[in-house]
């Protein structure tokens, strides 16, 4: 997965642009707040689970160019897919997702950087939709094809 930005270099990660785990963890901080207040998507969080933050700040992280702990430690991509079985979220919810995440994002000022809010938010609507089709998913033949750690990174272009 790539996403491109003219003024990124090849070693500079989007986790490295987005503050590392730090800023990350803010932004995870902000969205998990927000979505135990909203009624779209309570349903599917039901309650608020001790390590959530921790856990999708470590899934950023590894998507963003970060630590591999999410797959070295917490049970890789496979865990990713069975958290979210049987949840039945609907498009309306991968939406509000999306748009509680996004705002997040500008919540820490990471926004303000358009290569890199356009990154995240690509990141976040390509997840999302696998989130979706994996909850809905009656068999393993049904889940998206998405099977294992996706890696989101700057292309760097020729022009400048």
């Amino acid at each position: 997965m790539t996403t491109t930005d003219s003024s990124a270099t090849s070693s500079d990660s989007i986790y490295e642009r987005a503050g590392g785990l730090d800023g990350l963890r803010r932004v995870v901080d902000l969205f998990y707040a927000s979505i135990f207040q909203d009624p779209l998507l309570r349903p599917v969080f039901a309650h608020p689970v001790a390590h959530h933050v921790e856990h999708l700040t470590a899934f950023l992280a590894e998507v963003f160019g970060g630590p591999e702990r999410y797959t070295k430690e917490l049970g890789g991509f496979p865990t990713i897919i069975s958290v979210h079985r049987a949840r039945h979220i609907t498009p309306e919810q991968r939406q509000r997702f999306v748009d509680l995440f996004m705002a997040a994002v500008d919540q820490t000022g990471l926004g303000t950087d358009t290569q890199l809010r356009k990154a995240i938010g690509s990141c976040i609507e390509f997840g999302s939709h696998i989130a979706m089709v994996n909850s809905n998913a009656a068999t393993d033949a049904d889940l998206h094809p998405q099977r294992e750690m996706p890696r989101w990174h700057w292309q760097p272009t020729s022009s400048r």
